[in-house]
């Protein structure tokens, strides 16, 4: 039986490789990391960022949503924590305590609203308060877990 080369997929790519990947300078990349809290390099003894599958992936919506799209950083903000919300499969990669605050964020109910545009509108605008109410939370509970585990 001959011997059959797997492809090797990396794991970790440089700032360069993922520039090069969307024909952006490495500056663009750096300033996404910051912007979006779903990017999340990794980094080495050096400091330099390393970027997974996961972080290509989160940059190629990214790009969609701004490049091709034409969202503002802040839409493409919103756009991403209510792809969230919609996608199922994105909740079983969650943590128990995030999937229980996502269980009491309100539906905003369509009938209520007259045009397709303010009901959008509104959706976007109860997502992201309740973003902000379960992001709270979520720290308030890392404080207090750190502080048990201090003691």
């Amino acid at each position: 039986m001959p011997y059959k080369e797997k492809e090797i997929e990396k794991l970790y790519y440089t700032i360069g490789e993922v520039a090069k990947m969307f024909d952006v300078n490495t500056s663009h990349i750096r300033f996404w990391s910051k912007q979006f809290d779903v990017i999340k390099p990794a980094t080495n003894k050096k400091g330099n960022r390393l970027y997974t599958q996961s972080d290509i992936d989160n940059f190629k919506k990214i790009y969609h949503l701004v490049k091709e799209k034409g969202f503002t950083l802040k839409g493409a903000k919103v756009e991403l924590k209510t792809e969230k919300l919609k996608n199922p499969r994105l909740l079983d990669t969650m943590k128990p305590v995030e999937k229980l605050k996502l269980e009491s964020i309100p539906v905003v109910e369509p009938e209520l609203f007259s045009s397709p545009m303010q009901n959008d509108f509104v959706e976007k605008i109860a997502v992201m308060n309740s973003l902000q109410k379960i992001r709270k939370s979520l720290v308030e509970m890392q404080r207090e877990l750190t502080e048990l585990e201090v003691h």
